[in-house]
């Protein structure tokens, strides 16, 4: 089990200002939100992905991956009513297929709650589908590339589709990609029942990455979560992926909260065995 950071959590530094803390800081990797780079990463030529993959790189870092998908270009949408929207949201994801596998990723996260709501006089079935034949053509890309896609459970009123990790099994049991997985994220869980360690174990076969954050929204250890468990859990399963830090409250600043957080789950890691 390994730990990353995701970069939006460093708001207003540099990507290589950036990795240099990060590493510093005794990470071991590095996950990217694209909207932090580019608002259309179809801009950002192959020079410029060498540059941002060798820099991560120099500094001892992997890149884990993308999350945050979504956020721009403006006007995706994965269920809206209009087709021609939709088919520009599938191409752009599988152009940032094309700029994870450049970053040297292998994991995306798509959460991308607006971007999924259920159209006005829509219903869920048809949301649902309308969302899988917009995802197809990124996820057959994918599965060449050798990268996998994590539809992520997010709770009400984030989301109005896909709320349960029970949810996103029956997507990729519907779906049937070898691409297609979930990410098991720790505040999101803690919305559901039973516990999230628990949940971790009874999803086990379809979770491919992990978010630590707390269910307050801040970091690992800035709250009430018990990661121990958690972390037990996931020794529990043989997951050998990257447990990524993701926060939605950067307060008090990005360094403490990096350090603090990497400090608490080392800890629980250790007690855990």
């Amino acid at each position: 089990m390994r730990f990353a950071i995701c970069n939006e959590t460093f708001q207003g530094w540099a990507w290589d200002e950036t990795c240099a803390k990060v590493a510093e800081l005794g990470y071991d990797a590095i996950e990217v939100a694209p909207f932090t780079l580019a608002a259309d990463v179809r801009t950002l030529d192959a020079a410029q992905r060498t540059a941002i993959r060798l820099t991560a790189e120099a500094n001892g870092l992997a890149v884990t991956g993308l999350h945050w998908l979504l956020v721009s270009p403006e006007g995706l949408s994965l269920t809206c009513d209009d087709a021609e929207i939709r088919a520009a949201t599938g191409a752009y994801l599988a152009s940032l297929v094309d700029f994870c596998a450049d970053l040297g990723g292998s994991v995306m996260v798509l959460g991308s709650p607006k971007q999924r709501r259920i159209a006005p006089g829509s219903h869920r079935d048809e949301a649902l589908s309308r969302m899988a034949d917009a995802l197809r053509a990124a996820l057959d890309r994918a599965e060449r590339a050798g990268i996998v896609v994590c539809l992520e459970p997010l709770p009400a009123p984030e989301s109005d589709l896909v709320l349960t990790l029970d949810e996103a099994a029956a997507v990729i049991g519907s779906m049937s990609h070898s691409a297609l997985r979930t990410i098991f994220d720790v505040k999101s869980a803690s919305a559901e029942t039973p516990q999230p360690s628990d949940l971790a174990i009874r999803y086990s076969r379809w979770i491919a990455h992990v978010h630590a954050n707390d269910a307050n929204r801040r970091g690992p250890g800035f709250g009430d979560t018990d990661f121990g468990p958690i972390l037990r859990a996931l020794n529990q399963i043989g997951y050998d992926g990257y447990v990524s830090v993701e926060v939605f409250d950067y307060s008090p600043d990005p360094v403490t909260i990096a350090r603090e957080s990497l400090r608490y789950l080392q800890g629980c890691l250790k007690a855990a065995g």
